[in-house]
């Protein structure tokens, strides 16, 4: 088995954190791999993803012929990033890679971007013969997995798809993971004088509490969480609020009790402010369907034999949170989503092993190599 450049990866890796990149700002980002994948000789375009979503750069498609008869595979990770992510300075030490402490370190997910590239970049090195492959670099995953909702599937013709953004360690493969629900909401009352004519208001902010307060969250069940998140309204302290807006979630392995449960959130919000005399308006939007595939299913066997092959333990495992690969799978792409090693993301503590960094490339490159003959 050919053998990734240790030092390029790293390098690489150090080199893409510092480069700003965040939801719907990722232009620099999608340049420089663009640069680099066009290097490589592979084919590279950017499609339109970016004027729907209000950003500045779409997601990058990048493709290369195979040299034998195999079936297509798909290979992607997320080019953006949360916040505080502007301005990262790696450091690395004692074989691990840090940020500075001042920022995320955005290993979530360029640990899975330069993955990917090192593996083709050994790849093409070797000679080794190898099937289709398509590259899907995504931009907006984070908050909303936007960019993959308006990726143009027409460049993609692969049927089996692997995600390198897992939180879990390198070996995992999430095979299993909830649908979402994005609950909003906005409670009217009425305005009044709080020191002079309170009696007069209908207080927003104690209906919405009224409500929350006889609403199920947190784990529902083992499939099924919820939570809210946001509470916004008021203007002023001598005004009773007339207005107040949440921002919520349920998600579910189960389509059935998701349903059930954005729905009790829903009528729980409605009772409490006709209790108090206000107006709830409650919209729930579906975000992204559930992720469920199964053991023996070929991606996921694609995938473990790749893991045994490099001297990984492979693991099947349920995620509480979604990813891009909800959406390929929605979109006819069989897609596993492959632990990627790093911790404490979406933290200024994140952090991964460089060891890591190295198994995900190598993971990457065995998958090339693993996928049968069609």
């Amino acid at each position: 088995m050919s053998m990734i450049n240790k030092k390029r990866l790293l390098e690489n890796f150090l080199k893409l954190v510092q480069i700003d990149s965040m939801s719907t700002e990722e232009r620099a980002m999608v340049d420089e791999l663009a640069r680099q994948l066009s290097a490589l000789g592979l084919s590279v375009v950017e499609d339109d993803a970016g004027s729907k979503i209000g950003g500045n750069a779409g997601n990058l498609i990048a493709t290369m012929p195979g040299t034998v008869a195999k079936p297509a595979i798909m290979l992607s990770a997320h080019l953006d990033r949360v916040t505080p992510g502007l301005g990262i300075k790696p450091l690395v030490r004692d074989g691990i890679i840090y940020s500075d402490g001042s920022t995320i370190l955005a290993a979530d997910d360029l640990a899975g971007v330069v993955g990917i590239v090192e593996a083709v970049q050994t790849l093409l090195e070797s000679k080794e013969p190898h099937g289709p492959i398509e590259i899907a670099l995504t931009v907006a995953e984070e908050g909303g997995l936007r960019g993959a909702k308006n990726l143009d599937y027409s460049k993609l013709t692969a049927k089996l798809g692997f995600v390198l953004d897992g939180g879990g360690p390198v070996g995992s493969i999430v095979i299993k993971g909830p649908a979402q629900d994005r609950i909003e909401a906005t409670i009217r009352g009425k305005a009044a004088h709080a020191g002079v004519s309170p009696e007069d208001g209908i207080n927003a902010i104690i209906a919405a509490a009224t409500g929350l307060a006889r609403m199920k969250l947190g784990r529902i069940d083992p499939e099924t969480t919820a939570n809210i998140g946001v509470i916004q309204g008021g203007t002023a302290t001598n005004i009773v609020p007339d207005m107040v807006h949440l921002k919520g979630e349920a998600r579910s392995l189960n389509p059935a009790k998701l349903m059930a449960q954005s729905e009790h959130m829903r009528a729980c919000l409605e009772a409490g402010a006709r209790e108090r005399g206000a107006r709830a308006e409650v919209q729930i939007s579906r975000m992204y369907a559930e992720l469920s595939l199964e053991a023996g299913d070929e991606v996921v066997e694609i995938a473990r034999r790749a893991a045994e092959h490099i001297g990984l333990v492979p693991t099947l495992v349920t995620s509480g949170g979604g990813c891009d690969a909800n959406i390929f799978n929605q979109r006819g792409i069989a897609t596993v989503n492959l632990g990627m090693g790093y911790m404490k993301v979406h933290t200024t503590e994140e952090y991964i092993s460089v060891d890591n960094l190295e198994k995900i490339a190598e993971w990457t490159l065995a998958i090339i190599q693993q996928t049968p003959k069609a």
